[in-house]
């Protein structure tokens, strides 16, 4: 019996637990003790959370009914804490890649990422597919061909962006757009290819940025209505600026939850961004803009920040596909700091071909003042073959995998059958111990980390200036302590020592997405925000390894339940495996994408 009557629990010494299929460990569902908010209910429960009175106490409450008390505050363990996911080495070796050296310019990364892709879809028959987005390599011949120009494309995504803002529509796909620079960039665009002088493949193709990532001419607000006024944006990020010297043209900053506390994309400053495959759902958060555009085909490619599966989740609410690489593989720097040990910035696009394409050009390793070691060398999947890679296996633990709707936990049942049918790819039985502890951990952390990352400017905003949603969500951030803290990080040790172990037993992990497909936007939650623990649960439950761990992980769609929302399958890769992810991943695009179904919005940049 622990502190106040809380049982705590006791963990054992990892290398004493059963990894194994046959395993004795017990697989804790999530059982979140909180109720949905939204309108007046998310207001009372602000003031109550306020008050100096009421507020600790609800909040020990809340923390002990939700067993962040049982699971981490009071637990007994006896690994050291573990910071920062770094991984400062590669101990595996993959299958069919290409080796990069580490001086190219994004230029001509990209080059190379090029040399890795098969033929362009556009020499395949157009009756193959249900339905296709445009890619990169689409825009690129439209416009070595003469048969567009970055200007008209651009003028055609201004007027569809006008048209997503219609009474009957009212997307929320962007914070803000600059029109006379978005022209600019695209004039100066089709002069290159004028003068038959593109400075890559990127050239010309329209690029959205999540506004948590810094992006002239724009103030950079992380989805508030005040961050940009105490920060100003005085530079690109570094991803930014590698897209920039590749041509392509950077076309504003996409909507997002605000300060990436929450999941649904429900932004009570700048409007809820609509799933394009039904504008009565949410499309996930915190990346809901950047996976909205992609989806409704005004861009190929959005950047986004994956902090708690930000870029993944809404990849797969809006059916397109989510990237996150190894922690520090790309740049965190004109990236706002909410957070420092779980954040990266991730890729969404409409093929996986796309992401590689994009993810040659920002991967560039941060500067030595974000590394304290030099990453190992980059690696490109050699995309060619026909074939996928052989003797992959999955690992896959079963009472976590089916933890989901039924319909996708039956429609990624049926893409593993045909993965192993086609591709010969063998499923692994495994066991991942407290991955509900996992979970309140990397929550603990995120929330502490946020909360101090922007301390200075809590204390001297008006609270007023948030939405209702983050400040409970702030509020109860606030809570977490030291000790909670140090103990989330003797968790993600304990954590990196399980995934290690597996990853001896086979290449990857795989999960659906997420648990539960895109949920009905409520009118309630439209002046409020919402917060939504249950359903956020589902939506999380195959998120955080990526995250708390340091590990890359891709989401591609699969299919689609019956009311024809997609559904994503996950893979997550060792550190520095992104070559494998990409490979699987194009596999499984390759035996899914015949059965693509186009969104309800959809706009079509590349026709008149």
């Amino acid at each position: 019996m622990g502190f106040f009557g809380v049982r705590a629990k006791l963990y054992a010494p990892k290398e004493e637990v059963d990894l194994g299929p046959q395993s004795k460990e017990t697989y804790l569902r999530a059982n979140v003790k909180a109720p949905r908010m939204a309108g007046i209910v998310i207001k009372i429960s602000v003031w109550l959370l306020e008050s100096w009175i009421i507020g600790p106490i609800a909040k020990y409450i809340l923390k002990r009914d939700n067993l962040i008390h049982k699971l981490i505050s009071f637990a007994g363990q006896i690994e050291s804490p573990w910071f920062v996911p770094l991984h400062p080495s590669k101990d595996h070796q993959e299958q069919e890649t290409k080796s990069i050296q580490s001086d190219l310019t994004p230029p001509e990364r990209v080059e190379q990422a090029m040399d890795c892709l098969p033929p362009c879809p556009e020499k395949i028959a157009a009756s193959t597919f249900t339905f296709r987005r445009w890619t990169i390599r689409d825009y690129s011949g439209a416009y070595l061909s003469g048969e567009t120009t970055p200007t008209m494309v651009v003028e055609r995504l201004l007027v569809a962006v006008k048209q997503s803002l219609e009474p009957n529509l009212q997307m929320g796909f962007f914070i803000k757009q600059d029109t006379e620079d978005i022209l600019k960039q695209a004039t100066e665009s089709t002069l290159r290819y004028e003068r038959g002088q593109p400075i890559s493949v990127l050239d010309g193709v329209p690029i959205a940025v999540k506004d948590e990532i810094d992006c002239l001419p724009y103030p950079t607000t992380g989805g508030t209505t005040w961050l940009h006024k105490v920060r100003p944006c005085k530079r690109d990020a570094c991803c930014v600026q590698h897209l920039r010297s590749c041509g392509a043209i950077l076309v504003g900053k996409t909507n997002m939850h605000e300060l990436g506390t929450g999941i649904s994309g429900i932004n009570p400053h700048y409007g809820v961004t609509k799933n394009p495959y039904n504008i009565k759902r949410i499309c996930g958060g915190s990346s809901s803009g950047s996976a909205a555009v992609v989806a409704a085909g005004l861009c190929p490619v959005a950047l986004g920040v994956d902090g708690g599966g930000s870029v993944r989740l809404p990849a797969a609410l809006c059916g397109v596909v989510g990237f996150k690489p190894t922690f520090g593989c790309i740049s965190h720097i004109g990236a706002l700091p909410l957070n420092w040990t779980v954040g990266s910035i991730g890729i969404l696009a409409g093929t996986v071909e796309d992401a590689l394409i994009v993810h040659a050009a920002i991967s560039d390793h941060p500067v030595q003042s974000e590394l304290a070691y030099s990453p190992p060398r980059v690696e490109f999947p050699q995309l060619k073959s026909t074939s996928s890679i052989s003797n992959i296996k999955l690992a896959k633990y079963s009472e976590w995998f089916n933890d989901s709707h039924e319909e996708i936990r039956s429609c990624c049942d049926q893409a593993l059958t045909r993965l192993s049918g086609h591709y010969g790819w063998k499923t692994v039985e495994v066991t991942l111990p407290d991955i509900e502890a996992m979970r309140l951990a990397h929550y603990l952390t995120i929330g502490s980390e946020c909360t101090t990352s922007l301390g200075r400017h809590l204390v001297t905003s008006n609270v007023k200036q948030f939405g209702w949603d983050t400040r409970v969500a702030m509020s109860i951030y606030g809570a977490f302590n030291s000790k909670e803290y140090l103990n989330s990080q003797r968790l993600r040790r304990r954590q990196m020592y399980f995934h290690k172990e597996i990853f001896k037993k086979a290449d990857v992990i795989v999960t659906p997405t997420t648990g539960v497909t895109a949920y009905s936007i409520q009118s309630d939650a439209l002046e409020t925000g919402e917060l939504d623990y249950i359903n956020g649960a589902s939506l999380v439950r195959y998120m955080i390894a990526g995250n708390f761990l340091g590990l890359p992980a891709i989401t591609v769609p699969i299919g689609y339940d019956k009311q024809g929302l997609p559904i994503g399958l996950q893979f997550i890769g060792q550190p520095w495996g992104e070559a494998t992810l990409l490979h699987l991943a194009f596999a499984t695009q390759a035996i899914c994408m015949k059965n693509y179904r186009d969104p309800e919005v959809f706009f079509n940049l590349l026709k008149e």
